[in-house]
């Protein structure tokens, strides 16, 4: 075992003791303490925890010194801690290093960063991250003094019995069960009935397996059906069916409180005790019940899971006496109503379906479905339940368990017990011995064949009240009937304030943030709750929730879709992270729940299905185009990285073609924002189009410069993405410029995604700039035609540079804020009453507002307003963003003198092409004879009617070859005089020894031999001066210097002679491969 720190007896002076304790030096432990293994399992969070021994290092002496030696004079330091028997600042794995920010379960711990155990210790070790409010011991627990946090202690939790299962049941047990599940057994038969049941429960065991799935794949807070969609598939789809989720929940609690009034004002007609009229009493009726559940809600959840439970107890004593119903014997008055206890004869008629008045098995499938849309009751409350990971998918497929045995255990006892059709006539009994029609109840006496002719009132075809004829005491099952409709209206009215809080404190919807404040030691929702009544009593009064029903079943469908739609796209993406401690699922199972959900809406309802799909998708669109700033690490976002992987692997495979050329672009614009011309000029030909990497080179000392590197990589991509700039963002750390851009060239870029152009912008600062920069800038020009690239120089006469501008403008707003928040500050201290301008709260104030104001500014673009800058370079301000505007009607200049393979006329046409540029014509000029100028001008023509390239003018220049004027040449002597050796008016000795001092100088020699290459250049000038002032851009062949021959300064001259007092020039050069082909 390595360690990082040696132990010394303390206060003994043994061999060696005074001398410096270093990473090279060990000193001996006489005894070392012991070391006592951690237990098995460890604690509530299962980490194993290793004995301490900070009051033996406290004995013996032994601490940390601040420059990370342990040394017996030194005071004991809590970072420097023993961890398996010796100091280390290293700490063992704990859960508290892996919490979030603001974990409501524990406090987050830092670990120590890397540096903190690469580094040379030259700093406090005190600074040492490992502990928040109080001191970590040896392996890394967080010591506050032995106070538990009074208000976790508060905090209101229900295990998986209380907070699960009981609310799934009591939901799953709605109504259905008892007043209609009678009729889809005389319509479907008992066979086709529990067919119809375990399709329902199929549906439902899917979804909750992929809930569970998703469940156990990390902790689950609240937002139950939106938490888990929207941090497996993100906001996008999260944020749609959170809201229609939470509406469905709120309009569900109209449709549950509306059935129990209905069955309290059938009570009052039978006995005559009728308000106004039957549908003013249901009004009247349903609002006095969601006021009341209002109240028990607002009450606190421990008040609603009371009353859920007593209405639990009071729906099974309605289900056991309904059971204990079939086997008391049948009085003459229920056997004329139908029911004969149980008989083989009822059970083989009942058996198979009758389906009527235009019924089939799809429209009574469609009927019972929303009967089995409960099974999310207990996940809507994920953020009330001590551990959501067990208690949900334990209640809720125990709960679908036992619901789906009750649905058919009551199917097939009514099916056995009572026939289809009874005429409840006392009368109408049969001798044995008479001929009847072979029916059931025939058999058993009873004529009940007038139904065939005429209505009867009675059997499972007829009379929804089959459950409570059938049961031991009617009057239980009308209790029943009171709980499933109370319980399921109390469950909604908790779940659609508890999903529209997660919702709206996400804030993906920018208005609703209103909603998500809560109160009190549970966080309720009071907000909500009020919005959720609102939207109850407005459907109760309306009273039209027959026609809205279909859709917001379709709504709960649309949600079991998505789960199982995030659990298979999690378990598709391949994400490291997906890793679910339920291990019962499987991802093509999902996907194929995922299916079902969709085609049992649509069954149900198909233009409900419809509006459902459409609702989603406009909400998706909506989240979309808001780009809610969150970051859930979806499994979205790890698909996007796995097909970006296989496309990238994929084109690997694919040959290289001249037709696909595209110039892939490194720019060099250091960070995006300080050169926008050069980024906005390469994107024109880039965007949308080929890759473009923005590169920055961080030069000086290493430790500095990858700290920086490493803070601003996001940074700077999250500008280029917030910009709208279509690049990627790479940096390098290098001793200087050169060798940074080396790396880039060689290493940038990924397989067929390789660049092949390097823009780079020109150095417009070499006659002051030290020697060795033009060096490495020259250097780097020949190293990229050595990596075989294009190279492209931007010039543009106000220069590129605008990083002073940007520095002055961010002091600017830097003293602009400070302002603002002491001005802010000191209107607080005055409402205080408080004139103490140096007191803490004000001191707090000021703090916090000015660190707000710089969070909300560091999310605004690094866009540079003109009126701070136009003190300081306006005219550079104005061309800097020149290219963003729209170039309007002008002309592309291209001087296509050297053939390079085709990137210098490649890249205007380009740029035509563009919106910015469509209105700008080309105009190519070439270098030729005077005698054969028209020739030369329809062979031109002709390549680039070849290159289907089309051009406003073609000039041939006749006179290229001619020497420059006289003044242009003494302007081009005035430019390089400093820079002259001027070795031949001096002795040989003296001239070598002035080369040695100065090798980077231009030697009289280099000179007369380019003399005819420079001269090219200055008349060059002259003509881009006659012929190309009023173009909106310049294209130009760029000069190319032989390595060792021509010195830097002689070709950095050459490029400002070239391209000075004009418009903005590119100077292209391919790297001589054909990027242009006339074959098809």
């Amino acid at each position: 075992m390595d360690r990082d720190f040696s132990l010394s007896s303390g206060g003994e002076a043994g061999a060696g003791a005074g001398a410096p304790c270093n990473r090279f030096h060990v000193r001996l432990v006489d005894e070392p303490p012991e070391y006592e293994p951690p237990p098995l399992a460890g604690g509530e969070d299962g980490v194993g925890r290793f004995q301490r021994f900070e009051a033996t290092l406290q004995n013996r002496g032994d601490s940390l010194r601040a420059d990370g030696l342990c040394h017996s004079s030194d005071s004991f330091s809590s970072s420097c801690l023993k961890t398996f028997g010796h100091n280390t600042v290293d700490r063992v794995p704990r859960i508290d290093f892996y919490r979030n920010t603001g974990s409501l379960s524990g406090v987050k711990v830092n670990r120590p960063s890397l540096a903190d155990l690469h580094e040379d210790l030259q700093r406090d070790i005190l600074s040492v991250p490992g502990a928040v409010d109080g001191v970590a011991n040896g392996d890394g627990v967080v010591d506050t003094g032995g106070k538990p946090s009074e208000n976790k202690d508060e905090l209101v939790r229900f295990g998986w019995i209380k907070g699960v299962l009981v609310r799934c049941m009591l939901n799953i047990w709605g109504v259905m069960l008892f007043i209609r599940l009678s009729w889809i057994v005389g319509q479907a038969g008992i066979g086709l009935g529990v067919i119809v049941i375990c399709l329902s429960s199929v549906v439902t065991v899917v979804t909750g397996i992929s809930m569970s799935a998703i469940c156990t794949n990390g902790v689950v807070r609240g937002g139950g059906a939106y938490y888990l969609i929207s941090r497996s598939l993100g906001p996008e789809f999260g944020g749609s069916i959170g809201l229609i989720f939470s509406f469905a929940n709120a309009v569900a609690v109209a449709m549950y409180v509306v059935g129990f009034a209905e069955t309290v004002v059938d009570i009052l007609k039978e006995n005559n005790v009728l308000m106004v009229d039957s549908i003013s009493d249901i009004r009247i009726v349903g609002c006095i019940t969601v006021v009341v559940l209002l109240g028990i809600t607002v009450a606190g959840m421990e008040w609603e899971t009371k009353a859920q439970v007593v209405l639990l107890i009071i729906l099974l004593i309605g289900i056991a006496n309904f059971f204990i119903g079939t086997v008391i014997p049948s009085t003459i008055e229920k056997r004329s109503k139908g029911f004969f206890n149980y008989q083989a004869q009822v059970f083989a008629e009942n058996f198979g379906p009758s389906f009527r008045d235009g019924e089939s098995f799809f429209s009574v499938f469609a009927i019972f479905f929303p009967a089995a849309t409960g099974i999310l009751a207990g996940a809507n409350i994920s953020g009330d339940l001590k551990d959501p990971q067990v208690a949900i998918p334990k209640g809720t497929m125990l709960a679908i368990f036992v619901t789906t045995l009750t649905y058919i255990a009551v199917a097939i006892c009514i099916g056995a017990t009572v026939v289809r059709d009874a005429t409840g006539s006392v009368n109408d009994t049969i001798s044995v011995l008479t001929s009847c029609n072979g029916s059931a109840a025939c058999k058993l006496g009873y004529d009940f064949s007038g139904c065939d002719t005429q209505m009867c009132n009675f059997g499972l075809m007829n009379n929804f009240q089959v459950m409570s004829m059938v049961s031991g005491f009617g009057p239980l099952i009308t209790a029943g009937i009171f709980s499933a409709t109370l319980s399921s209206a109390l469950a909604s009215l908790v779940s659609a304030p508890k999903i529209f809080q997660a919702l709206c404190k996400d804030n993906i919807y920018k208005g609703l943030y209103f909603f998500g404040k809560g109160y009190g030691k549970n966080n309720e929702p009071i907000r909500s709750y009020i919005l959720t009544f609102v939207i109850a009593v407005a459907f109760i009064l309306i009273a039209e929730l027959n026609t809205i029903a279909p859709v917001i079943s379709n709504f709960f469908l649309a949600s079991y879709a998505l789960i199982n739609f995030s659990c298979f796209h999690a378990s598709y993406s391949k994400s490291p992270g997906w890793r679910p401690a339920f291990k019962f699922y499987n991802m093509w199972v999902s996907l194929l729940g995922t299916v079902l959900c969709c085609a049992v809406m649509f069954v149900i309802n198909w233009w409900a299905a419809v509006i459902t799909v459409a609702i989603v998708l406009f909400l998706n669109i909506y989240v979309i185009y808001n780009k809610p700033e969150v970051n859930w690490g979806s499994s979205a976002q790890a698909m996007s990285y796995i097909t970006a992987l296989q496309d990238a692997l994929s084109l690997t495979g694919v040959n290289d073609h001249i037709k696909n050329f595209r110039p892939q672009c490194i720019v060099l614009t250091g960070s995006p924002m300080s050169r926008p011309a050069l980024l906005d000029l390469t994107l024109s030909f880039t965007k949308n189009f080929s890759l473009c990497i923005c590169s920055h080179v961080f030069m000086g000392p290493r430790k500095q410069t990858v700290s920086d590197m490493n803070m601003s990589m996001d940074n700077y991509q999250q500008w280029l993405s917030k910009n709208r700039k279509k690049a990627f963002y790479a940096a390098v750390a290098a001793d200087n410029l050169r060798d940074g851009v080396k790396c880039l060239l060689q290493a940038s870029g990924l397989g067929r995604m390789k660049p092949n152009t390097l823009v780079i912008g020109y150095k417009r600062d070499w006659r002051t700039d030290n020697p060795q920069d033009v060096e490495n800038y020259v250097g780097i020009l020949h190293d990229a035609f050595d990596f075989e690239y294009g190279l492209i120089i931007l010039r543009i006469s106000q220069g590129l540079d605008i990083s002073r501008i940007l520095q002055i403008q961010e002091e600017l707003q830097r003293k602009e804020q400070e302002k603002l928040a002491l001005e802010a500050a000191q209107k607080d201290e005055q409402k205080d009453g408080k004139r103490g301008i140096c007191s803490l709260k004000f001191l707090n104030k000021t703090v916090k507002y000015s660190t707000n104001t710089l969070g909300v500014n560091d999310q605004k673009d690094f866009k540079v307003s003109a009126g701070h800058a136009a003190d300081f370079n306006q005219r550079l301000l104005e061309a800097s963003t020149q290219f963003q505007m729209n170039q309007g009607k002008g002309t592309i200049d291209v001087w296509w003198l050297f053939d390079d393979g085709g990137l210098t006329i490649l890249i205007p046409y380009l740029l035509t092409i563009r919106k910015k540029w469509c209105d700008c014509k080309l105009r190519i000029f070439i270098g030729g004879k005077l005698d054969s100028i028209n020739e030369e001008k329809r062979a031109m023509a002709a390549l680039l009617g070849k290159f289907r390239i089309q051009c406003a003018d073609i000039k041939v220049i006749g006179d290229i070859h001619m020497k420059p004027s006289k003044e242009s040449w003494k302007m081009f002597e005035e430019l390089i005089e400093p820079y002259q050796l001027h070795e031949g008016s001096k002795d040989p000795a003296t001239a070598e020894i002035l080369l040695k001092e100065h090798p980077w100088k231009i030697t009289d020699a280099e000179l007369e031999r380019f003399k005819d290459k420079t001269y090219r250049q200055v008349r060059l000038n002259e003509l881009l001066q006659e012929n190309s002032r009023s173009a909106n851009i310049i294209v130009v062949s760029l000069p190319i210097a032989r390595k060792e021959a021509v010195s830097s300064y002689l070709y950095v001259a050459w490029l400002e002679t070239l391209s000075r007092n004009l418009p903005p020039v590119i100077m292209i050069r391919g790297n001589q491969k054909n990027v242009l082909t006339f074959y098809s």
